[in-house]
Parts: structure tokens; C-alpha cells; sequence
């Protein structure tokens, strides 16, 4: 298979292959915390977000999600569909955590009444800045058909991983999303799913994601170890 790097970014390198739709993506060993202001090679890292997403988004298209992933092609490698992406993060959140906290000046840990769903502008010369639905139509990122959709998408994917996640005595605290247009030009959810763009707790509060990194708790492969095995066993 040719082999082109498209793009290099913090957690992924992107590759062309010769099917002008379809890319490959390769997982990192490095954590980014910050916006990259920390970073770190972790041993194992890459491996273990390639598996931990691949399992993810193979539940979620079988659940009727439309996403870019299409198979795992190694341990650090999965092909995706080529899509154009959007350049919001969409951010949705079912508890009071991290910038969420600090902004409000809230404690953690607060279950929200109804989750709520935030925009953030991809750039990363801005620092990757909160805006609002105004925000987003005046950049050109979306419509208002487009920013309806990936609300009502975001909330349907909460569902099915707070449910999957409870199963294994996780609590999906909070979750990230990239989306981005297809070859048919249909919005499908894209990037990645693991403990590196969502924060998982368990039942004693022990963080299970990348806060082991940013707040220094301890190895975040030990923790990325057990969430995966524990994954394996979702009905």
C-alpha cells in the first residue's frame, strides 16, 4: 500500500494510500497536554488509543452512527475515509469538569441536569477558543442545518458511550468530537474516541483518562490498559 504523509499532527500521522478516499491513520506513542505545551513519549500509548478507538467506533457503526472508520489494519493503524473536517471541537458534557470547573467556578464532579454541548474553535495560533453557534456561522464552519445535526448526532452518541461505559463502571464525565464532510459531502463523525479526547471515573472517582498525564496521578498506560480490557467485555 503507497504510503504519503499527509499530515502530521499531536496524536496521529495521516497517510495517503491509493485510494483517494481513503487514508491511514497511524496512533502515537506521544502525549500532548495544554495544547502541546506538555508533551511526552509514552511507550505503548499509540497501541493502545488505536485499539481502544478502533473498538469504539466499530460499536458505534454498528449502532447506525456514521463514522469515518472502516477497519484496524495493525496495532498503531487503522483506515479511515477520507473526509474534509470541520474545524470545530464539539465538546459535550454530562458532569462539571476542567475548563468547565474553572470557568464557572464550580467544584468537579457535578452531574449536569441536561448534558450540555459546546463549540470550540480548531486553531490551535488561537489557543482553540470557545464560541457559539453565531460564532460558528459567521467563520463559515457550519449552517445552521449542519450545527443542528451535529448537536442532535453529539447527544445520540452520549447515549450509546454513557451507556456502554456505565456497563463497565465507568462515568463518561465529558467527550470531545471531530466531524467532517465525506466524498457525498454527508457530515460523519471523524478523529478519534479514547481516553485522550474524554474523561472517564470510576465508581471511587479515580481518574481513568489523560488528567493522569495533565495532573501527573501516575503512568497513563496503566490506566488506558484497564479501560480497554474492561471494553472488551460491553455486551
Amino acid at each position: 500500500m503507497t504510503r504519503e504523509l499527509i499530515y502530521s499532527g499531536k496524536a496521529k500521522d495521516i497517510f495517503a494510500t491509493e485510494d483517494e478516499n481513503v487514508i491511514i491513520a497511524q496512533y502515537k506513542d506521544q502525549a500532548t497536554a495544554f495544547n502541546g505545551v506538555k508533551k511526552e513519549q509514552i511507550a505503548g500509548k499509540g497501541q493502545l488509543n488505536n485499539q481502544i478507538s478502533s473498538l469504539i467506533f466499530e460499536k458505534l457503526n454498528a449502532a447506525g452512527i456514521a463514522t469515518h472508520f472502516i477497519e484496524k489494519i495493525s496495532e498503531t493503524e487503522q483506515l479511515n475515509k477520507k473526509v474534509t473536517i470541520i474545524p470545530l471541537e464539539v465538546v459535550l458534557r454530562n458532569y462539571t469538569a476542567g475548563s468547565f470547573s474553572k470557568r464557572f467556578g464550580v467544584e468537579e464532579g457535578i452531574k449536569l441536569d441536561d448534558p450540555i454541548v459546546e463549540f470550540y474553535y480548531k486553531n490551535d495560533d488561537l489557543d482553540d477558543p470557545f464560541i457559539n453557534d453565531e460564532h460558528v456561522k459567521f467563520l463559515g464552519a457550519a449552517n445552521d442545518e449542519d450545527i443542528s445535526y451535529i448537536k442532535a448526532e453529539t447527544r445520540r452518541i452520549n447515549d450509546l458511550l454513557s451507556d456502554w461505559f456505565q456497563q463497565i463502571g465507568l462515568k463518561l464525565i465529558d467527550f470531545k468530537l471531530e466531524f467532517g464532510f465525506d466524498k457525498d459531502g454527508k457530515i460523519i463523525l471523524a478523529d478519534e474516541f479514547s481516553p485522550d479526547n474524554c474523561r472517564l471515573w470510576d465508581a471511587q472517582g479515580h481518574h481513568m483518562d489523560k488528567d493522569v498525564f495533565r495532573r501527573g496521578l501516575g503512568e497513563l498506560t496503566d490506566v488506558y490498559k484497564v479501560v480497554l480490557e474492561r471494553l472488551k467485555g460491553i455486551e
